[in-house]
């Protein structure tokens, strides 16, 4: 038997994630693991059809594939998400269908969920038979009971492929209808010396996008300005190195355009709306690109108080897992979203609408300088990435331990010593039954009772 080892990681076999499959490949001996390394040479598959189509036939000639790959920004890393594009825009779709296959990433468990939904999406559209996902935290190797679990899943991936077990689909087929956008006069937005700025891949790519651009940008006076990403001199994604980490100094400083766009054209914005087209499950690659190159900024949030929108092509209503990563990406840059316009939603009309509505709150938003509550999203990622930064991880992210040290980020409850001392000596009282019944009896008045003075002087 063979297994198509897909892999992820920018850096080759140098990495954590393949470490995890030669557990599997020394678990297994009598199984035959080759190994891709798809995003380390995505340049050269890209401008060589003859290395792409060899891939192609080996993946085809496999009994089976995995996906293994670590996580970058909620997903899989630009340069394996454009080999993803590339299997459709080339028509290989036929040397995967039927195939069985499963995903094996590695992470701090930091949005883990929403790249597997994207990959088990992706083995949806291709007529793939996918037998789940295993999300291993990158130490999990150096445990026992992790080792174990491994295994298990190993085990039971290869009896999936000996018995030809059934599988069931997760996702439905995307529908991309072929709707035309016509733009109507939009009442002028001022935005009171505020900058808005609207970043896009590639409008050639879409006529949609393009009118809805255009509309969006002209409502706003003065006249959004427009950075398209294809005209960014970009030389490659993220190479997973980690040498921003010691001072945001990017490996790429001084070889590209983008680490200048990025400082001095999106964080001097205070209105950002990203706009892109839908390809497979996520947007382009080059949006990926965008995001993953961004993390020279490390875990700390670059756009903070920026109101940001979407603009967007495709089928987006369709793909939930989209909708939640763009989210979680505003709710983790402490911003505030101001929403999604796409031209799915509707109708011309509806879409003219919507493009007032979001461009009008978001000039609102920012002279009120209104930033709404962060939610799940933000406090568990940045508690997440808070102890992880504060433990193991400093030595490689000195600048985000610099940056939690200097706002506060290290706010862990264990150092409350007046409710440790309070916590304890209610916890004692209340094994008394008397004074158990007492506290039960009084608990839902006493918990609204602070409130009293704060709503008395707001009266």
């Amino acid at each position: 038997m063979k297994i198509a080892v897909l892999n992820g990681s920018p850096k080759g076999q140098v990495s954590v994630t393949m470490q995890y499959v030669h557990f599997l490949q020394l678990k297994f001996p009598e199984i035959e693991f080759e190994f891709f390394d798809i995003a380390l040479k995505i340049n050269k598959l890209e401008k060589d059809n003859g290395e792409f189509n060899k891939i192609i036939q080996e993946i085809s000639s496999a009994d089976a594939v995995l996906w293994a790959f670590p996580l970058y920004f909620f997903l899989v890393c630009s340069q394996y998400k454009r080999f993803i594009e590339l299997i459709f825009e080339r028509n290989q779709t036929a040397a995967f269908q039927g195939k069985p296959a499963a995903s094996l990433t590695t992470s701090i468990k930091f949005f883990d969920h929403t790249a597997h939904n994207y990959i088990s999406g992706v083995c949806d559209d291709l007529e793939m038979k996918y037998f789940g996902s295993y999300s291993a935290e990158m130490n999990d190797l150096h445990k026992f009971c992790e080792r174990q679990r491994l295994a298990v899943f190993g085990e039971l991936f290869i009896k999936a492929i000996e018995n030809n077990a059934l599988c069931v689909r997760n996702h439905k087929p995307i529908v991309f209808y072929k709707n035309t956008y016509e733009p109507a006069p939009l009442t002028t937005v001022k935005v009171n010396g505020k900058k808005v700025l609207i970043v896009t891949d590639d409008t050639s790519k879409s006529s949609n996008l393009e009118k809805m651009v255009e509309n969006l940008r002209s409502v706003f006076s003065p006249v959004a300005d427009l950075v398209q990403l294809k005209d960014i001199a970009i030389k490659g994604g993220c190479l997973g190195c980690m040498q921003c980490g010691m001072d945001n100094v990017c490996v790429y400083e001084g070889k590209d355009g983008f680490i200048d766009f990025f400082n001095n054209q999106v964080k001097a914005a205070d209105i950002l709306f990203f706009a892109g087209s839908v390809f497979d499950r996520f947007l382009s690659s080059l949006w990926k690109c965008f995001f993953d190159r961004s993390f020279f900024n490390g875990h700390t949030p670059a756009l903070k108080d920026k109101q940001i929108g979407f603009v967007i092509s495709g089928p987006f209503n369709q793909i939930s897992n989209l909708r939640e990563i763009l989210t979680a990406y505003v709710d983790m840059q402490h911003s505030n979203l101001v929403g999604f316009v796409s031209d799915d939603m509707g109708t011309s009309e509806e879409i003219n609408v919507a493009l007032q509505s979001v461009a009008s709150r978001a000039a609102l938003c920012a002279e009120k300088e209104y930033v709404k509550p962060p939610t799940f999203y933000q406090i568990g990622g940045t508690k997440l990435f808070r102890d992880a930064v504060y433990g193991r991880l400093r030595p490689v992210f000195q600048s985000d331990h610099r940056y939690y040290q200097k706002h506060g980020f290290y706010d862990f409850p264990q150092k409350n010593y007046k409710w440790r001392l309070v916590n304890n000596a209610i916890i004692m009282l209340t094994k008394i039954p008397r004074v158990r019944r007492e506290f039960v009896k009084r608990i839902r008045v006493e918990m609204i009772k602070p409130y009293g003075k704060f709503l008395k002087k707001t009266g």
